[in-house]
């Protein structure tokens, strides 16, 4: 496939999470699509993950924590099978009701039509401080 065909398929991943449809998102994955998020201290979905099962429960426990509340997305950048996503968004923590927002670059890699990796670049530090403060305010 083509550099511009991976940069759509990651396109409509981002379309599908936007949209609430995580079916269509799920199916877009490699049956073992690596994951990997930075840990972050005291985050419950933060890590690496392997597997299409592991990413679906990662989705379960963001969504239990958090929610989007802005999904800005800047650019994408493709080149092979490889894709950069450039944007900003904003989650509130549900117990607290706090806000974070960061700006963020995600790198795919797209094998054989499916995602095959994902690896996110964001600002740990806001995100750690706002849930420490979510568990400090935890009664």
């Amino acid at each position: 496939m083509s550099a511009q065909d991976n940069t759509r398929i990651v396109q409509q991943a981002y379309e599908n999470f936007k949209n609430g449809d995580m079916q269509g998102l799920l199916g877009l994955f490699s049956d073992d699509i690596q994951w990997d998020l930075p840990n972050i201290v005291n985050v419950p979905f933060s890590g690496k993950r392997q597997g299409l099962e592991k990413v679906r429960e990662f989705f379960g426990l963001m969504a239990q924590n958090q929610e989007n509340l802005m999904l800005d997305m800047s650019g994408f950048i493709g080149q092979g099978d490889r894709v950069a996503a450039l944007g900003h968004y904003a989650w509130r923590f549900k117990t607290t009701g706090r806000d974070y927002e960061s700006d963020f670059a995600h790198l795919w890699t797209v094998r054989d039509g499916k995602l095959a990796a994902f690896k996110e670049y964001t600002d740990t530090a806001a995100a750690a401080a706002a849930y420490l403060q979510a568990q400090s305010a935890a009664p």
